[in-house]
């Protein structure tokens, strides 16, 4: 295995932004929609293999699972080239920081992959919805199986974020969350191999889902896939779980409940915990190498 130095893989970081923002608009949009698929899957498989593993293992190794299959997602995208925002909340500005190219490029590119993103995990929201998390009888009559019960309760967590304290502790897990994700993508960029990329991706995705912070990305999928599985449940499961709770499960909420919040607080993880203090730390060396 070939693993860089740290003040490489700064620069390395620096010129994969420049590569991203230089992309033609629809590409962006196009590779923004391939990886919120790609988060999507990761969020479906962790879904799955969760269901009920807290019931016999214990909460703590629950969340391990969970953690431990999310990675797949990022891994498929750092190895294919598709684009994430969270991750080009850092990639992009070290690029503006190392090659000094606009601001306004940067603006564009996290906007139109993050149009991407959304679009992407919707579409597979509703794939996984009208697929693994339901079953259907011959007549047609759907039955929300336990793997969609599981999407649903992971959805209504997703959207409790209510009132100020509650909006503080979903920006301050965004922000942990990118931070721990950028780590992953500069460990993704040490190795040139395939297997020293996913084991660098591996451990920090692992970590973040399973201490429980906030993707804004990963959201675009959990909180469709159970608004779109809500519809499905029968009238004892929705008396289980409270109807009243439900209805605060919508397309509103997720937006003001989670996905502003978790938007801002990745951007700062990504931008200023991992890009602006690796430029800070390692300029001078960088400026060495041109």
């Amino acid at each position: 295995m070939v693993f860089h130095p740290p003040v490489a893989i700064v620069a390395k970081a620096g010129d994969a932004g420049k590569y991203k923002t230089g992309l033609p608009a629809w590409n962006m949009i196009l590779r923004g929609f391939m990886a919120g698929a790609y988060i999507a899957m990761g969020g479906a498989l962790a879904t799955v293999c969760s269901t009920g593993a807290a019931d016999f293992l214990g909460a703590g190794v629950g969340k391990l699972i969970l953690g431990g299959v999310f990675p797949v997602g990022l891994i498929i995208i750092v190895l294919t080239g598709a684009e994430l925002f969270t991750g080009d909340a850092m990639l992009a500005p070290m690029a503006a920081f190392i090659h000094k190219i606009s601001w306004a490029s940067v603006i564009k590119l996290w906007i139109l992959v993050y149009i991407g993103n959304l679009i992407g995990s919707i579409v597979f929201a509703y794939i996984m919805a009208n697929g693994p998390l339901t079953s259907f009888s011959a007549t047609g009559a759907a039955t929300v199986n336990a793997f969609g019960l599981t999407a649903v309760n992971i959805g209504l967590g997703k959207v409790a974020y209510a009132g100020t304290m509650g909006q503080w502790s979903l920006l301050l897990k965004a922000i942990a969350c990118n931070w721990l994700v950028n780590l992953a993508i500069l460990l993704g960029i040490c190795a040139d191999d395939a297997i020293g990329k996913i084991v660098g991706i591996w451990f920090p995705i692992m970590a973040f889902v399973s201490t429980g912070f906030e993707h804004c990305v990963a959201n675009m999928y959990f909180i469709p896939a159970a608004l779109m599985t809500k519809g499905y449940l029968s009238a004892d499961q929705v008396a289980t779980i409270g109807a009243a709770k439900l209805e605060g499960l919508n397309w509103v909420t997720m937006w003001t409940n989670n996905l502003i919040g978790a938007t801002i607080g990745n951007i700062i993880g990504g931008l200023f915990f991992v890009g602006v203090l690796y430029w800070v730390a390692f300029r001078k060396e960088i400026a060495a190498l041109k």
